[in-house]
């Protein structure tokens, strides 16, 4: 992985990290969740008419992709009712690169020699160091592992998508502009709620979706310049500046687990970035 792209993709895993800190923090999640759906599809359909259009493979993909990203927004939902960002994060996402590894060998024939696998390995032990706590909720727990199932589905549908789309900045800007069936889903029958909200909550709300979908759109441009299960596994390094936001602002410790997942999870991305 070259120094750029390892660039973007840690740039992509900070502002996923962020607009979960927002998830986590809000009054209503629910609302949220739909508000960032909300902010990813609103510039996506400004921009269809100044994309190319995806080859028509491609949309099997994208309708695949929204069905799998409404099932992570509701169990994601459910995860942070139970648990902390600093437990939740971890778990939801710990799992994820190996799932995504074996699924990208599977499907998208890609084969990792032993270097790759013992990184995306270290990356994948520092993550569950942090969420190896006592006296957590199963409930979120349980949640957060099918969030991570749920994640490594959509990572390998849409770095395929992407690749066959012919165009990955069309397949980004549809894929966006589809998650207007979610938003729809989630705030048509929660109006009164969304206008209880304070206009700053709102916009908040908004703004992570941006910020969600800038991170979700570098990503997947990284996987059409490096391997897949490589780059969802450095992606993972978000669950760092998760455990920081968690510990700094909203008081979670402990802090000593932390670094220490921090070290193990940093030695990973150094082996994936010679690889």
């Amino acid at each position: 992985m070259s120094p750029a792209v390892l660039g973007i993709v840690l740039l992509a895993a900070l502002l996923h990290a962020l607009w979960n800190a927002l998830v986590k923090a809000s009054g209503d999640r629910t609302v949220t969740l739909g508000l960032i759906a909300l902010g990813h599809c609103l510039p996506a359909i400004l921009l269809l008419p100044f994309v190319p259009i995806p080859n028509g493979v491609a949309f099997w993909y994208i309708a695949a992709s929204t069905v799998i990203h409404w099932a992570y927004y509701y169990f994601l939902n459910i995860s942070y009712r139970f648990g902390d960002l600093s437990l939740v994060y971890p778990i939801a996402r710990g799992a994820a690169p190996v799932m995504v590894a074996l699924g990208a060998m599977i499907w998208a024939d890609e084969t990792l020699g032993w270097i790759a696998w013992s990184g995306i390995l270290a990356i994948s032990a520092g993550i569950m160091v942090l969420a190896t706590v006592r006296n957590a909720d199963k409930r979120g727990i349980g949640a957060a592992l099918l969030t991570s199932a749920i994640i490594a589905a959509y990572s390998i549908v849409d770095g395929i998508g992407i690749r066959a789309s012919g165009t990955p900045v069309g397949y980004v800007v549809w894929l966006f502009a589809a998650e207007i069936c979610v938003a729809v889903f989630v705030m048509a029958s929660r109006v009164e709620r969304y206008r209880a909200m304070a206009l700053k909550t709102q916009m908040l709300g908004l703004t992570g979706g941006v910020i969600s979908g800038l991170a979700y759109g570098l990503a997947l441009f990284a996987k059409t310049l490096a391997p897949i299960g490589i780059v969802s596994a450095v992606r993972e390094t978000s669950v760092i500046f998760a455990a920081l936001i968690g510990v700094i602002y909203m008081g979670e410790g402990p802090a000593h687990r932390r670094l220490l997942a921090a070290a193990i999870v940093a030695t990973g991305v150094m082996i994936l970035a010679l690889y």
